[in-house]
Formats: structure tokens, sequence, C-alpha cells
């Protein structure tokens, strides 16, 4: 059978390609491919996604499936953007006359990171999964807390020093549950959504992983 695999972040560099057709035997599964991509020792954390959803190694592969290989990540209410985010449009969308709290995150691009400096981030996303997983986060929220909306914006590509990267806006009839959510929602989606972040320093750049 035939399946696509996707790379991304420091694995799509490694590979030289962002994606390959892999040819595999009838009956494999996830753990066989990165075998089959020869790419040497296997990254620890690496995480697996099949058609979009994460999947265990033993999970069993079918002719035309799509693999994520998905390093460990940095990270319409729920979008991407390659342009400037705008928090007041984050906020109208939560806005509501049930909503006694709005409840915001802003990360901006600094000028110094782990003790370089700093020209401009790059970040890099698993589109349609990544919308998917703040959805994901979400509704999780939502079943936890007293909550009217949520919306949750990223950039992606170029953000330059100053910039918006990332913008949350939690609405809800009291603000210890908007307060607690947002927080919640920045940190979950740095865990779990496929985001990943390269730092450009002058005379260096490094891939930022999971927690960054």
């Amino acid at each position: 059978m035939n399946v696509t695999v996707r790379l991304f972040a420091g694995l799509r560099e490694r590979a030289g390609v962002r994606a390959r057709e892999l040819e595999l035997p009838d009956g494999a599964s996830v753990s066989d491919v990165w075998p089959a991509l020869d790419l040497g020792e296997e990254p620890p954390g690496l995480l697996f996604a099949v058609n979009h959803r994460y999947a265990l190694g033993e999970h069993a592969l079918a002719d035309g499936d799509e693999v994520a290989l998905i390093p460990p990540v940095s990270g319409g209410a729920f979008r991407l953007s390659e342009t400037p985010l705008d928090l007041g449009a984050a906020v109208g969308e939560v806005a509501s006359d049930e909503a006694g709290a709005i409840a915001t995150f802003v990360g901006t691009t600094r000028a110094r990171s782990r003790g370089r400096d700093v020209v401009h981030l790059e970040y890099e996303a698993y589109e349609g999964m990544a919308e998917a997983e703040m959805e994901r986060i979400a509704a999780d929220l939502s079943a936890r807390y007293d909550l009217t909306a949520i919306a949750i914006h990223h950039r992606v590509g170029v953000v330059e020093i100053g910039e918006q990267s990332v913008v949350i806006a939690v609405s809800a009839p009291h603000r210890a549950d908007a307060l607690t959510a947002c927080r919640e929602a920045i940190d979950t989606l740095k865990r779990s959504v496929p985001l990943w972040k390269k730092e450009i320093y002058v005379g260096g750049e490094q891939w930022i992983g999971q927690g960054s």
C-alpha cells in the first residue's frame, strides 16, 4: 500500500521535503513509518497523526492514508493567519449579551530570547489539524467552565519583533471562569496544537520545542 507522509519543522529540514510517498507492506502500522523514511534515530517525543487524528504506533494503516510526523509542539474562532492578528476581531467573535467578562491573552515576539538577539520568528503549522485541535481545546474548556465563547487566532509564517503571534479571547458570565479558561487555553495550546516556532537570531537559528 501507499501512504503520504507529511513532515514539519526540524523533521522537514532533515528530510529536505515537506511530504514523501511511501510504499509499505499490507498490514503495516504507524510504527513502521519512521524506519521506512531512513532518517536516522527516531526523535524522542515524536507524535504521529493519521488523517488529521493523533494515532499510536499500533494503529493499522490503509492505502491512501496521510501520516503526519509531529515533532514535540511548542507550541472561524479557531484560525491560522499569515497576516497580522487583530485582538479586537477576536474579542468581537466572543462578545455576547450573556457575557459579564471577556479575558484575553496576547503573545508577542520579543527582541531577546535565551540570551540572544532575535531577528524574527517563523511559525509553521499542520493546517487542518491545528484548527481542529484548537476547537477541541475550546470544547474541553467549555465542558469544565461556564463559558460563553472562545476565539483562538495564531500566526503562521514570519512574525516580526513586537508583532502578535497568538491572541485568545474567552467570554463568560463571570470573570473567574473567563480568566481561568483563558490561561488554560494558552497553556494547553503550547502542549498540544501542531504548531512549531523557529527563532531566528543574529548569527543563528533554532527550532523551539514543546512548551516554548
